[in-house]
């Protein structure tokens, strides 16, 4: 028997790839609404009640009110916004997040989907904060460079127009306010007790993002060396199927001098990297936006809550 999904908001970015990535399952019935009552609150809750999972692709406060229209205990909300990243209420859609995390997922009936930015960033912190290796309290900054398609459908159209505005055509740095909506999910699921600087960067290209940590050795613990930064990592993802662990100062990636931000397009990946001298750890992670870092990411939730097969579709 197939597992009816319905999602709310398919129209946006995350919706589509996510009707894109269910649509080749043959375990999946897709629950479709009308285009004319897209915006009529009983034909959505009658289909958020009889979805056995249901996406959320809406802005913050619209998430709110569709959560608020379930009443089905049986029904699984899997939420892409940032309403519920922080929410105690609500298991972080990160399978690799921590051990237990799965068990997690299995059982909640709220789940809420990670920020793009946030994966690579958390992916990269928690296993050396739970490590001891980077003090909780210890001030961080990161960049994250990311395609133009992780601003929606208005900054896609923006960047695919003909002409090109010319300000477009080169790196724009971000959320200048320092107030990025991404920062408290940061904070809450890597442990970090010092609020942490973000400065995304949007470039001319459609997807990918990598995010970069800049660690200076002489604030860390003696112990955390490179090699103890690279075994951390490699011995949390361990048997991960979507967590690539590089090896440490990767050589094909120094031999060509320049980091690609794209090698994770079209995957559900993310790739982890060290790099270090004797007086600094830089820490890359890279994934595709639309893909770990949103729909992919949902969808692998999904899958681990029905108890199929995690990469099913994916």
């Amino acid at each position: 028997m197939a597992f009816k999904v319905y999602v709310d908001g398919q129209e946006g970015t995350t919706g589509l790839r996510i009707h894109e990535y269910l649509a080749r399952r043959g375990d999946v019935e897709l629950l479709r609404i009308a285009p004319e009552l897209r915006k009529d609150a009983a034909e959505r809750a009658r289909l958020l009640n009889a979805a056995d999972v249901a996406f959320l692709c809406l802005p913050d406060a619209a998430s709110r009110e569709a959560a608020a229209m379930v009443s089905n205990p049986n029904t699984c909300l899997i939420d892409a916004s940032t309403a519920f990243r922080t929410d105690p209420g609500w298991a972080f859609g990160l399978p690799e997040l921590a051990p237990g995390q799965r068990e997690q997922l299995r059982r909640a009936k709220r789940i809420a989907n990670p920020g793009c930015h946030a994966s690579a960033f958390i992916l990269l912190l928690r296993p050396l904060v739970d490590a001891g290796l980077v003090p909780a309290t210890l001030p961080l900054s990161a960049t994250s460079i990311t395609g133009y398609s992780g601003g929606g459908k208005k900054m896609i159209e923006q960047y695919q127009a003909s002409p090109l505005e010319p300000a477009l055509t080169s790196p724009r740095p971000y959320a200048l306010t320092l107030a990025h909506k991404h920062v408290p999910e940061m904070m809450t699921h890597t442990g970090l007790t010092a609020r942490p600087v973000l400065l995304p960067i949007v470039a001319n290209f459609y997807k990918g993002l990598a995010v970069s940590v800049l660690l200076h050795r002489s604030q860390l613990p003696a112990a955390a060396t490179p090699e103890a930064v690279q075994a951390a990592f490699e011995q949390r993802y361990a048997g991960e199927r979507f967590v690539r662990v590089a090896p440490l100062r990767d050589v094909a990636t120094l031999e060509s001098g320049f980091f690609d931000v794209q090698a994770c397009n079209d995957t559900n990946r993310v790739d982890v990297f060290v790099f270090a001298s004797e007086t600094q750890i830089l820490l890359m992670a890279r994934l595709d936006n639309l893909g770990k870092g949103a729909s992919g990411a949902a969808v692998q939730s999904m899958n681990v809550h029905l108890g199929v097969d995690e990469a099913l579709g994916l």
